[in-house]
């Protein structure tokens, strides 16, 4: 079962990027962030026609989420639980059913966070802790759990081409980096960090100051899992190559295989 995480950073304006990679990369599952655009605005047909079930989680103009599958999706839920005032669509979830086992997946964008100090960083952190809280519940089912998405969270130093450049940014800070941790000390893996330790690996790139050129990346994308998934992991990877492309989004595709 291979499951991509991928920012596409607007799907009226990737459709065709997005239609390219899903046609070469071939992924069971797609989880998709920033779709901007309301459940009716998604072009749902485009991509059953593809051969995906769609799922969407949409809000007009910025944030949403969505799951494309060609496999069979059960029990889907939509929105992080821990606050019913929360409007922000950031959160599906559902239990794909692979051939050799059901992997529950979570497609998430975590707030930015900026500016800091500020309401949007108190909402990252609060949202960081509901997480942490739905993470934990996750893995009292003893199933495979993958978290993926866009963390907009930098894990460490080797993770950002300019470390130095983000100290006071909201995806760098000590308080960013321990929630994350926390989260992973539940009991998860990360799947890159459990392939390789090198640095210079990216999943983000600036529009701005010619950042791709220059590889002055960073990595927020990522894939979390339980221990019942890593059992089945068997590679994880980053598409690197599909931001050069024509009209691409600033983030690129991040992707597990499973044993599933």
């Amino acid at each position: 079962m291979k499951i991509a995480t991928f920012n596409i950073n607007g799907i009226k304006a990737r459709i065709e990027a997005l239609s390219d990679w899903l046609g070469e990369f071939q992924p069971d599952v797609a989880l998709l962030q920033e779709i901007k655009s309301v459940d009716e605005g998604f072009p749902r047909e485009h991509f059953e026609d593809m051969g995906y079930r769609v799922e969407t989680h949409g809000q007009k103009g910025f944030n949403g989420v969505a799951i494309l599958s060609r496999l069979p999706l059960e029990d889907i839920s939509r929105g992080l639980p821990g606050d019913e005032s929360d409007e922000q669509a950031r959160w599906i979830e559902a239990t794909v059913i692979g051939d050799a086992a059901a992997v529950r997946v979570c497609g998430l964008y975590l707030p930015n966070g900026n500016p800091v100090p500020g309401p949007k960083y108190d909402y990252k952190l609060a949202w960081m802790a509901r997480m942490e809280a739905h993470a934990r519940d996750l893995l009292a089912g003893e199933m495979p759990v993958v978290l993926a998405g866009d963390y907009n969270v930098i894990p460490q130093d080797e993770d950002a081409a300019k470390p130095e450049a983000w100290r006071e940014d909201a995806l760098a800070l000590p308080q960013s980096r321990a929630a994350f941790r926390r989260i992973l000390n539940l009991g998860y893996t990360e799947a890159i960090r459990a392939r390789t330790q090198v640095a210079g690996l990216y999943s983000f790139w600036d529009y701005q100051a010619g950042a791709w050129d220059r590889n002055n990346g960073i990595r927020i994308d990522h894939l979390l899992l339980s221990p019942q998934a890593a059992d089945l992991m068997q590679d994880a990877g980053i598409e690197k190559a599909v931001r050069g492309r024509e009209k691409p989004s600033d983030h690129v595709p991040v992707w597990i295989e499973l044993a599933a």
